[in-house]
């Protein structure tokens, strides 16, 4: 099935769905259940609901209008004027009633056919309690405040509070930067004393305790000058996890700095080992408006090849 957008796809909000049993019953209530002979004999809602993707990703395929249509409703979650189009009606994915929207069978297919096409898994509320604090970060990266204190509240019941303090400080290190982003402020802000103190034993620690430091506003660690391009690109590569538009990552690193300053800034991102400096960089070479900033990142840029061949 060919793509919707590319994979810039801001990072989309969570959505609520009901249980498998509701999603299973409005499968076997849509107009067009009878076109699959297989879903009588389907099983349990869980293979029923397995049958009914496989069914929408195959009628959608053969009009990418009505993909295109789909994907629509689902970013502007917005209700829509006219008649709902019959495939769409047929296939349980939208309310009828005018104006139309997506229904909750449609949520959760939107859903589905949007990891296939863009590899963005869009969470669900409250399906994270089981999850592992490497999940849990991934996931509320693209949480809003109200719905993030929820389903950290979630995870958080039945666990150990200092286990889970522990987990989470454990997972910095390995997460993406944008989910470093969102531990480094559910421990500052949302775990107490315990998470604040996890966050201090932390600063220390090489790089990740540079970039602690630099979110919390902690004067008391000053990063060494070879862990500054690592903080400067964790930093802006949140950014463009986020899915932020190009002149605002630019803006990230160059914060008020003139152009000979900038250009420094952006010769040093070579001497660090951030997996995400190659990304940053071609940021600045294809953004930036001032060329002579382009053109000290695509030097910097041709540096940092040459000395991953070295240290590879």
């Amino acid at each position: 099935m060919r793509s919707y957008d590319d994979e810039t796809l801001p990072l989309q909000p969570p959505i609520r769905l009901p249980d498998e049993a509701t999603l299973a019953a409005a499968v076997r209530a849509a107009p067009l259940a009878d076109e699959l002979g297989a879903l009588e004999a389907a099983g349990g809602d869980a293979e029923v609901l397995a049958a009914w993707a496989d069914h929408c990703r195959e009628r959608l395929a053969a009009d990418e209008g009505l993909l295109v249509e789909l994907i629509r409703l689902f970013l502007s979650r917005e209700p829509v004027k006219g008649e709902a189009p019959k495939t769409l009606a047929g296939l349980g994915l939208v309310r009828t009633a005018e104006p139309y929207t997506l229904s909750w069978l449609g949520l959760w297919a939107a859903r589905l056919i949007i990891a296939d096409t863009t590899g963005q898994e869009i969470p669900v509320m409250g399906s994270l309690a089981d999850a592992d604090a490497e999940t849990l970060l991934h996931a509320l990266r693209s949480y809003p405040e109200a719905e993030r204190d929820e389903e950290l509240a979630g995870w958080l019941k039945g666990r150990d509070r200092d286990d889970a303090v522990a987990s989470l400080a454990a997972a910095l290190a390995t997460v993406s930067p944008l989910s470093r982003a969102v531990g480094v402020e559910v421990l500052s802000h949302d775990l107490g004393d315990e998470g604040r103190h996890a966050l201090l034993r932390l600063l220390e620690e090489p790089k990740l305790g540079a970039v602690i430091a630099a979110r919390t506003a902690n004067p008391q660690r000053q990063p060494v000058p070879e862990e500054i391009a690592w903080v400067l690109v964790d930093m802006a590569a949140a950014l463009l996890e986020f899915g932020d538009a190009p002149d605002e990552v630019v803006k990230s690193i160059a914060m008020g700095m003139n152009s000979e300053e900038q250009a420094a800034t952006i010769a040093i991102l070579a001497f660090g080992d951030h997996p995400w400096t190659g990304r940053v960089l071609q940021v600045f070479i294809d953004h930036h408006p001032d060329e002579r900033i382009a053109a000290a990142a695509r030097k910097a840029l041709r540096r940092l090849r040459g000395l991953s061949d070295f240290r590879g």
